[in-house]
């Protein structure tokens, strides 16, 4: 039924709801989202929307602020690829410090309390000797698929990414990625005869000399996928060999914290919003 739910229906929704609550309403994409930005609500004065979709979230904000003149209602989206394309969300609607909110996640602190639960201290300590700092190597190694999606939505390839086998191109020696095997396992996965290797290729290296920046390319569904193969397969613990995707998305949600999370952009922006408009919305000690 969500699928359905038009921006018209998240927004009478949140209308229906002002007929017995007159606090802050936060608006956000989807369920992971609700579990994350809960943990730092003011519970008592706060009320979280599922919009199921960006393009949701941002049209049924707006509506209601500019529209129905509600200044109780903040929405939250993922930045994706807006900030290569130069776009920018305007109040009330934010959006994350890093292309997603589990990118946000991986480059924090709350990596290394994920570390120490599931990974093997020695190996993780061999492993930095040899490569290098972890959460570069993780980036660098989900930097590639980022960066092909954009090129891809750019440039019309219509390459889908949806269920693509990491461990087709991530070594888990070094988490590095082979950009060929990645490029071949996008294509085959799409089943499209719209580029060829070859083209798609020649694409993205010339995509790669710009050098954007990583956090504004890395998706966090990729780097969580990179940190599963290291972990799998390389320097995690016993209790990480059948460690799945979504129990590490938990995991990283459950270390990221309030110390964590007030030293994000995201934070200063909607607290100082909220607080012009005199409305609550975290709850950090």
């Amino acid at each position: 039924m969500r699928q359905y739910l038009t921006s018209s229906d998240i927004s009478n929704t949140v209308s229906m709801m002002r007929t017995g609550f007159d606090g802050t309403i936060l608006v956000v994409e989807g369920i992971t989202d609700s579990r994350l930005y809960s943990k730092f609500t003011d519970r008592k004065d706060v009320r979280l929307v599922i919009a199921h979709s960006k393009d949701k979230v941002r049209t049924s904000v707006t509506l209601l602020h500019d529209k129905r003149g509600d200044d109780k209602v903040v929405g939250i989206i993922d930045s994706d690829l807006d900030r290569l394309k130069h776009k920018r969300p305007r109040g009330p609607v934010f959006m994350t410090d890093c292309r997603d909110a589990e990118s946000m996640m991986i480059i924090s602190d709350a990596l290394d309390d994920v570390l120490a639960e599931y990974g093997d201290q020695d190996k993780l300590a061999l492993f930095e000797e040899k490569f290098g700092d972890i959460r570069d190597r993780i980036m660098e190694g989900a930097y590639p698929v980022g960066l092909l999606m954009y090129v891809s939505e750019r440039n019309g390839l219509g390459l889908s990414f949806k269920s693509l086998d990491f461990k087709a191109f991530i070594d888990s020696r070094n988490l590095e990625c082979d950009i060929r095997a990645m490029i071949n396992e996008s294509i085959a996965n799409t089943n499209s005869e719209r580029t060829s290797a070859k083209y798609t290729s020649r694409l993205l290296s010339a995509e790669m000399e710009k050098n954007h920046d990583m956090k504004e390319v890395c998706r966090g569904h990729d780097l969580v996928k990179v940190l599963l193969v290291g972990l799998r397969d390389n320097f995690g613990g016993s209790n990480a060999k059948h460690l799945r995707e979504g129990e590490l998305g938990g995991a990283l949600r459950l270390a990221y914290d309030d110390d964590v999370f007030v030293k994000t952009q995201l934070y200063k922006d909607t607290k100082e919003w909220c607080e012009e408009v005199g409305t609550p919305l975290w709850n950090i000690r």
